[in-house]
């Protein structure tokens, strides 16, 4: 499996807090964990950002995608409200995990609590080119749920 080493930097008075890892040998995300000072309450409906306390220095030609927890999202309706969030190559602030509660119950974040996944990605930047017609398929302008499923 190809790598590349992605280097994160602790924020002070967050060495308690683990680092991301993998939890298996093929997952494909890293749990991140919360870096909050107190437990924070997520009413259900409500929008927060928990900050992990780490920075991350992505390469050049990398981004990394902040994605939601399956077990989070099944039990307790969390999510990552921009999911999949970004980490672009020239970012260097504290990374934060855009937490929402579409659950039934309130839901506490404790800190070192595992909260999302960190998934590294290769980007492919787009040349656009203006064109006056565009090349036809079968599909065509068929939108959703053009194939009747």
């Amino acid at each position: 499996m190809p790598q590349m080493k992605l280097h994160i930097k602790r924020k002070e008075g967050c060495e308690d807090i683990p680092l991301p890892r993998y939890m298996s040998k093929g997952a494909s995300g890293m749990d991140v964990c919360a870096a909050v000072e107190e437990n924070v309450t997520i009413q259900p409906g409500e929008v927060k950002l928990i900050p992990t306390g780490l920075y991350v220095a992505v390469d050049p030609g990398y981004e990394v995608q902040v994605r939601p927890r399956s077990g989070l999202a099944l039990k307790h309706g969390l999510t990552i409200v921009n999911s999949p969030g970004t980490i672009d190559s020239d970012y260097r602030g504290e990374v934060g995990i855009i937490l929402g509660n579409m659950g039934h119950d309130a839901f506490v974040v404790e800190r070192g609590m595992r909260i999302a996944q960190l998934v590294v990605q290769h980007v492919v930047r787009a040349q656009i080119e203006l064109a006056d017609e565009l090349e036809d398929t079968a599909r065509s302008d068929g939108g959703f749920g053009h194939t009747g499923r």
